[in-house]
């Protein structure tokens, strides 16, 4: 008799249905999964080739070596090794040349997830897979608390995000690392643990020998999703883009969104155009915004509004034929990296939606 107070594990319809917010993908799904060889991305892993096969696609390990541990390169190498006796392909992908002293943990992680990233857009891979689950939210919101982060911050990890090259998804986010043990377990399939997880060096390590987390009320996510499907819909209304990859603005319609929209979307127009790895710091955002609301010197067809920020230029300007103003907004020095003005996922289900716009 099964104990009922036992975690259980995650099955393919558990799973389909986490994958479902993500979708439409395409006919032959072809997923990455970043694999490290701990339970939560080899469950995970099992979970995504299931799914995917399913429908007749596929899936890629991406085992990332840092080099930070002898044992690294022989873990990767088991890794590999196992998953290749259930059918998948996978590549380790190695951290090379000097490590930093300090902010190791921020370097690897940045060193990652670019390996991830070029891995996916050199071999056309649309959807990389991350293993975050319950636990990790919940420890990410207490860290980002302990900061005094604003509410995005506290919202904790997002499941969608959306680079140039490839959309990472975080399925397991509301799956405690309990079941994704269970799952293992379930298969008989023995995981690697990882020590640096229980290092007392590392934060997120220090919060993990503390002591179990309980997640915080997912009120915070569901607010920042709200936000952005609304920043999204007001961007596809509001935004313009030029041939010389400007983007133009309609003043008053900018005005009258509410702020906080208008923060959220100022936000992601730069971004956009900057190429930055980041968001404007939100001091700065709401100095610019203050700036755009400000009375133009029509004497000057607004030339006295104008401003930089983020490696982005804003000129008010009349649009051609009308007296309304608008705000153009553009590169300071080129294109620094193309990367989504809209996620794409917006427009998922009618992509006639996003022809004005990037995606």
């Amino acid at each position: 008799m099964t104990d009922p107070a036992e975690p259980h594990p995650v099955d393919g319809a558990s799973f389909a249905r986490l994958m479902a917010p993500f979708g439409p993908f395409e006919a032959r799904p072809e997923l990455a999964v970043a694999v490290s060889g701990g339970r939560d991305s080899l469950s995970l892993t099992l979970l995504a080739q299931e799914w995917s096969t399913g429908q007749g696609g596929r899936i890629l390990a991406l085992i990332v070596d840092h080099g930070l541990r002898p044992e690294a390169a022989r873990e990767a190498l088991i890794t590999a090794n196992l998953l290749q006796g259930r059918g998948i392909e996978s590549f380790v992908l190695r951290w090379a040349g000097a490590k930093p002293q300090a902010g190791l943990q921020e370097a690897a992680r940045a060193a990652r997830y670019q390996l991830l990233r070029d891995a996916c857009r050199e071999r056309g891979i649309l959807h990389l897979l991350v293993a975050h689950h319950a636990d990790d939210q919940a420890e990410t919101v207490a860290m980002r608390a302990a900061r005094a982060s604003g509410p995005d911050g506290l919202a904790g990890m997002a499941a969608l995000v959306e680079w140039p090259e490839v959309r990472l998804l975080r399925p397991l986010l509301s799956v405690p690392r309990a079941r994704l043990s269970a799952t293992l377990v379930s298969r008989g399939i023995a995981w690697i643990d990882d020590p640096s997880n229980v290092d007392p060096r590392f934060e997120r390590a220090r919060l993990r020998l503390a002591g179990p987390i309980e997640a915080g009320p997912p009120d915070a996510d569901r607010l920042r999703a709200d936000q952005e499907v609304k920043a999204a819909r007001a961007g596809a209304a509001l935004l313009e883009s030029r041939e010389d990859e400007s983007v133009a603005i309609d003043r008053t319609a900018l005005e009258r969104l509410p702020f906080d929209i208008r923060v959220r979307l100022v936000s992601r127009v730069v971004q956009a155009l900057g190429g930055g790895h980041h968001p404007p710091r939100r001091d700065q955002l709401d100095r610019a915004l203050a700036r755009m609301s400000g009375a133009p010197d029509r004497g000057k067809s607004g030339r006295g509004a104008d401003f930089t920020l983020s490696g982005c230029q804003f000129a008010l300007r009349q649009a051609v034929g009308s007296r309304q103003l608008e705000w153009i907004v553009r590169p300071e020095n080129g294109r620094k990296g193309r990367q989504p003005l809209i996620p794409a996922v917006f427009f998922a289900c009618d992509p006639a939606a996003a022809t004005h716009v990037w995606s």
